[in-house]
C-alpha cells in the first residue's frame, strides 16, 4: 500500500486555504446569485475609487481619496484604500470594496505567513507576483462585476528604490518607473502627475504632487472624494522608504490643501 501523501501547499497561506478550506477564499461568492441579480446587486455594492503612487529621491508615496459609491449615491466618505501590508510596503484598492478589502486581508496575512514558516521577508518581485496570483483567483468575480483593481508599493531592499506595480483584472502585473493613478478619476489624476511629476522630488513634494492629483480627480469626476474641511476628511497617504512604512498625518495634509486652496484663490 502507497505510503499517505499529504498535499502540502508549502509557504504559501493562498494556496493553503486553496487546498484544505476553498470556501474561504476570495472570489468564492455564489455565481448563480450573482448572475440572477447582477444589476441590483452590483448598484448596491459600495466601490472605491480614485488610488495613484508616485516615485520619489529615496521611495514611493501611495494615496488615495477616502469616498465609496453606490451607482450615484456616496454610501461611504471615510473609506480606507490605502493599507499597509508588511515592513516596506503597502496596497491602494479600488473597485468593488468588500472583494477589495477582502483580498488586501488576505495579503497580509500570506506575507507575515511566509516570513513565520521561512523566517526570511520574500521579495518585492515574488510579492508582486504572489498578489498578481490573488487577483487572478478573483477573475470569475470580476467578469460578474465584483473588480478588484489595487495598486502595489514599496521599497526594494534589494534594489534600494522604491517601485510601483499595476495590475489588470485578468492578473496581469506591470511595473511602473514613474507614476501610476486608477478608479474612476485615475485620467484626471494621471494628467496632474504627468504636469508636475519629476525624479529628483523629495518626500514633501510628492505628498504635495499626491494630494494636488486627488483634488483635481475630484473637481472632475463625482465618485472620487476631495478634501472635507467641514468634516476633516482628507485623503489617504502612505511614505514609504528605507525606514519603512509611515502615515502622513491628516494635520499635515489639511495644512498643503489650505495652502493650495489659498493659491487658487489668488489666482
Amino acid at each position: 500500500m502507497a505510503p499517505f501523501q499529504l498535499n502540502d501547499p508549502g509557504s504559501s497561506f493562498h494556496d493553503l486555504l486553496a487546498s484544505q478550506y476553498p470556501n474561504l477564499l476570495l472570489g468564492r461568492l455564489d455565481t448563480k446569485i450573482v448572475s440572477m441579480e447582477k444589476q441590483s446587486l452590483l448598484d448596491t455594492l459600495p466601490h472605491g475609487t480614485t488610488i495613484l503612487a508616485l516615485r520619489y529621491q529615496d521611495g514611493v508615496v501611495i494615496c488615495g481619496d477616502r469616498r465609496a459609491t453606490e451607482g450615484y449615491t456616496i454610501s461611504e466618505r471615510r473609506i480606507e484604500k490605502v493599507y499597509k501590508t508588511d515592513d516596506t510596503s503597502a496596497i491602494a484598492i479600488s473597485g468593488a470594496a468588500g472583494p477589495c478589502i477582502e483580498l488586501t486581508r488576505l495579503f497580509q496575512v500570506e506575507l507575515e505567513h511566509y516570513e513565520k514558516l521561512e523566517g526570511t521577508l520574500l521579495s518585492m518581485e515574488g510579492k508582486a507576483n504572489k498578489l498578481a496570483q490573488m487577483i487572478k483567483a478573483n477573475l470569475p468575480m470580476a467578469m460578474q462585476g465584483l473588480v478588484v483593481v489595487p495598486i502595489y508599493a514599496g521599497y526594494d531592499l534589494n534594489r534600494k528604490t522604491g517601485r510601483i506595480f499595476k495590475y489588470d483584472v485578468a492578473g496581469g502585473r506591470y511595473e511602473e518607473r514613474a507614476y501610476y493613478a486608477t478608479g474612476s478619476g485615475g485620467r484626471d489624476a494621471k494628467g496632474t502627475l504627468k504636469r508636475l511629476y519629476n525624479s529628483d522630488l523629495t518626500a514633501e513634494e510628492a505628498t504635495r504632487i499626491a494630494l494636488e492629483a486627488i483634488y483635481d480627480a475630484a473637481e472632475s469626476d463625482v465618485a472620487t472624494g476631495g478634501p472635507d474641511m467641514l468634516r476633516g476628511i482628507f485623503p489617504n497617504v502612505k511614505v514609504i522608504d528605507k525606514k519603512g512604512v509611515r502615515d502622513v498625518p491628516d494635520d499635515t495634509v489639511k495644512t498643503v490643501y489650505e495652502e493650495m486652496i489659498a493659491q487658487l484663490r489668488g489666482k
